[in-house]
């Protein structure tokens, strides 16, 4: 079965780098994403688009729009990326820079970081942006749930917020990350009404494949996230993703195996991955 990591990274991010050598233990460079890979058989992996100019400075206000991928001077070839959107660098420039960036073959869809920036995803602020996805048919990203910092603000990252959002924007796609984990069965309900609000399985669990499967073990760990793919019903909604380099890869995929039913395994790894992000259709022929 072909795969594709519908939501990793490739930033020179600090947090990222100590992540990768004190938690999940495993080589956050070219060199260690093209061999997980092609170990896993991940034929493509979409990274979050991400800078910092500070060193441990994310969410970094200094950081441009859009942000692009930096950990290496060489992208794998099956590698692309969502450009992503900082709040505060929204003019009228950035906007032109931005509409030039996801015209790029590489460029497959937008990010916003919710929570990390203290708009909600229905503020003024974004509606550009929105709009130039629905010029291009791409979908939007937003980070949804626990921030990867304590400087986020969960307020703004709670998956309800985006109900208004799905409703306002029909014309365009939006994928919420994470699942709004651990308001997973809020977000059930938003991908389960809305028709354009589908959510990736990524960044579950921090750390090591013993981590994985200790949280796996846990008789109540994962029973929240059950209930909410259960409330769903509809799993062509989700999509697979490590948040790499949060887990090795292999030890994710083999988790969430196991709690998507083998008859969906089809559309969580790799199909509804194809759809919702059309530009990939040419890097996965």
């Amino acid at each position: 079965m072909k795969i594709i990591d519908a939501h990793m990274h490739f930033s020179n991010i600090e947090s990222f780098k100590h992540t990768a050598t004190n938690l999940s233990k495993l080589d956050y460079s070219y060199e260690g994403i093209i061999k997980e890979y092609k170990e896993s058989n991940v034929v493509l992996g979409i990274a979050m688009g991400l800078t910092e100019k500070e060193v441990e400075g994310f969410p970094d206000p200094l950081a441009p729009t859009p942000m692009g991928i930096d950990l290496d001077t060489n992208i794998p070839e099956n590698v692309v990326y969502c450009a992503g959107i900082n709040p505060y660098h929204l003019g009228e420039s950035e906007l032109i820079q931005l509409e030039e960036t996801v015209q790029l073959p590489e460029v497959v869809g937008i990010k916003i970081y919710l929570g990390y920036y203290p708009y909600y995803a229905y503020d003024e602020v974004y509606q550009p942006v929105y709009k130039l996805a629905a010029k291009y048919g791409l979908p939007v990203v937003f980070h949804t749930g626990d921030t990867y910092s304590e400087r986020g603000l969960l307020k703004y990252s709670h998956p309800l917020t985006l109900d208004e959002v799905a409703v306002m924007h029909r014309d365009v796609n939006f994928m919420m990350a994470h699942f709004g984990d651990p308001w997973t069965l809020d977000g059930a309900e938003v991908v389960y009404k809305n028709r354009n609000m589908y959510a990736d399985l990524s960044g579950l669990v921090v750390g090591t494949r013993e981590d994985i499967t200790r949280y796996k073990d846990s008789p109540r760990f994962f029973n929240h996230l059950r209930h909410a793919l259960t409330f769903t019903d509809n799993y062509e909604k989700f999509l697979f993703g490590t948040d790499w380099p949060l887990v090795p890869v292999q030890p994710y995929i083999d988790f969430i195996k196991e709690i998507i039913p083998e008859e969906h395994h089809e559309d969580v790894f790799y199909n509804t991955a194809v759809k919702l992000f059309p530009k990939v259709k040419a890097f996965v022929k």
